[in-house]
């Protein structure tokens, strides 16, 4: 009886051993292998990323997969085509909006494109709430920096188009844009800052406290560079000269080049490059003659004592002549004005329209050509200085 129970039991152990082969050659390969794949994805997410897969199929992780690599070329796709279509409507157009939104295409980033398409492949899994608040929380911060690429972008391109339009209608205008522009992106990305923190869950209002006593250090650290920051500031607003106006300061004098955040360079006759700190320029004395619409013109002619006063008579309307007898001029005045010591004196005055130095020497010398002209006609001679030595003898000497 024990051999036939040993043989019964062998028997039924080939029949399940072939049973179970002719089933598992019947089956197909994927279903084998799918439950093992689950599993070691599983353990893996679990392991190294911290995220649980536990029922959740693989077909949903990777058509997640899918979605986000799609998403990725698609959106990487757009905006390369869009991007040089509007650059060449903008190459045959004359307005400059296609410009920036160009300018604003090229500096959209490639990891705001990967980040936006991981969170689209995120949607068709089910995350951990703390998985799902950290991607949230990259794709805000994200979305933050990227929009403060993009404003700081239209504000450099606004700022260069509107420098380019007003330099030659109101260069006083762009005099110190460069320090304006510089201000208004601190002040952007300092609230792009404030925004990321408070989404991060810091608190924004104990800190802006915080920066203000902090700001009050600074400033008292940093006070002659915010001195010529708000001169520069100062000069933008009160305008009391700009780029290309010709200034005499002290014994210095020179075209302006460039208004700073700290300094002012201007351009000296001589050649070389005068700088001066925007607060001691302010706090000088300014000769400005960019401003100078009219030149008024006096001076001075002298003639001998042995002059005739026919001839006397006649002077003030030479010189009234010579000076009209030039264009871009206005007659003030010509009159004998003293007695010197050696000369009559003549003083004449007259207007250059005109605030350029060159046209003033211009006039100047046709003028003084014209009256020598003129004198040298009349015969009238002009005055150097002489003495004349009057030697009285004695009644003795006179008696001999």
């Amino acid at each position: 009886m024990a051999h036939v129970s040993w043989l019964q039991l062998s028997i039924k152990s080939v029949s399940f051993k072939l049973y179970a082969s002719n089933t598992l050659q019947h089956q197909p390969a994927p279903a084998l292998l799918k439950p093992r794949m689950n599993q070691s994805i599983t353990a893996f997410f679990k392991q190294y990323l911290n995220i649980e897969l536990t029922g959740k199929p693989i077909e949903l992780w990777l058509l997640a997969a899918a979605v986000c690599i799609v998403t990725f070329l698609v959106l990487k796709l757009f905006i390369g085509v869009a991007g040089r279509r509007l650059e060449k409507i903008a190459s045959h157009t004359s307005t400059p909006i296609d410009d920036g939104v160009v300018a604003l295409i090229r500096k959209t980033r490639w990891w705001l494109i990967a980040i936006v398409s991981l969170f689209a492949g995120s949607l068709f899994v089910e995350l951990p709430d703390r998985g799902r608040a950290i991607l949230h929380s990259v794709l805000v911060i994200a979305l933050l920096i990227q929009l403060g690429i993009w404003a700081s972008t239209a504000l450099r391109f606004t700022l260069e188009h509107y420098r380019q339009r007003q330099i030659k209608k109101d260069p006083g205008s762009v005099t110190a844009l460069n320090a304006i522009g510089l201000l208004i992106r601190v002040l952007l990305w300092l609230g792009v800052l404030l925004l990321a923190l408070d989404n991060l869950g810091f608190n924004v209002t104990a800190l802006i406290a915080g920066l203000g006593v902090g700001g009050v250090a600074v400033a008292l650290a940093v006070q002659n560079i915010l001195g010529d920051l708000f001169a520069s500031l100062s000069i933008l607003i009160d305008k009391p000269f700009v780029v290309g106006d010709f200034l005499i300061v002290d014994d210095y004098m020179g075209s302006v080049e460039h208004v700073g955040l700290k300094t002012t360079r201007v351009r000296s006759l001589s050649g070389e490059q005068l700088v001066f700190s925007n607060s001691d320029l302010l706090k000088s004395r300014l000769r400005n003659y960019g401003r100078m619409f009219e030149r008024r013109v006096a001076f001075t002619v002298g003639v001998t004592y042995d002059t005739p006063r026919e001839k006397i008579k006649q002077i003030p309307g030479i010189m009234r002549a010579a000076i009209e007898a030039q264009e871009h001029t206005r007659f003030d005045r010509s009159h004998f004005a003293k007695y010197g010591d050696f000369s009559l004196n003549f003083e004449t005055v007259y207007y250059v329209i005109g605030p350029d130095y060159n046209l003033y020497m211009d006039i100047q010398q046709a003028i003084n050509l014209y009256i020598h002209e003129q004198f040298e006609q009349a015969g009238i001679e002009f005055a150097y200085p002489t003495q004349t030595l009057l030697v009285k003898r004695g009644e003795a000497a006179a008696a001999t």
